[in-house]
């Protein structure tokens, strides 16, 4: 994938964020504490798959894969951590793992941009 395609890549995420919280459709209240993790798992996929094009190994394959399987995983260790009575611990420590990676990510985007 050429720097371009990463650029419009990421262009038509923004837009679809921005005309997601202009619908602002409300789901149900059962699914209120897995979207913030399965939210901060699509990042942490999208972030991932940015570095990914610009380190010129990016397989659409691949990212889809993970990013449906990271959802998925942050959504059912959240889903453990309420059947054991321990939701709120168990989504903080998703949220944070998942912020780590996304950070690690976008210094090396950051890296990776500033070095051209």
């Amino acid at each position: 994938m050429t720097r371009e395609g990463a650029i419009t890549g990421l262009l038509a995420l923004v837009v679809g964020v921005v005309a997601g919280l202009l619908a602002a459709p409300r789901p149900p209240a059962w699914l209120d504490p897995y979207l913030p993790v399965a939210v901060m798992a699509a990042v942490d996929a999208a972030v991932g798959g940015l570095r990914a094009a610009l380190e010129r190994v990016f397989s659409d394959r691949v990212f889809v894969v993970s990013f449906l399987s990271d959802v998925a995983l942050a959504v059912a260790l959240v889903a453990l951590g309420d059947g054991l009575g321990v939701g709120g611990a168990m989504s903080t420590a998703v949220v944070v793992v998942l912020g780590i990676r996304i950070f690690t990510n976008a210094s090396a985007v950051r890296r990776s941009l500033l070095k051209s």
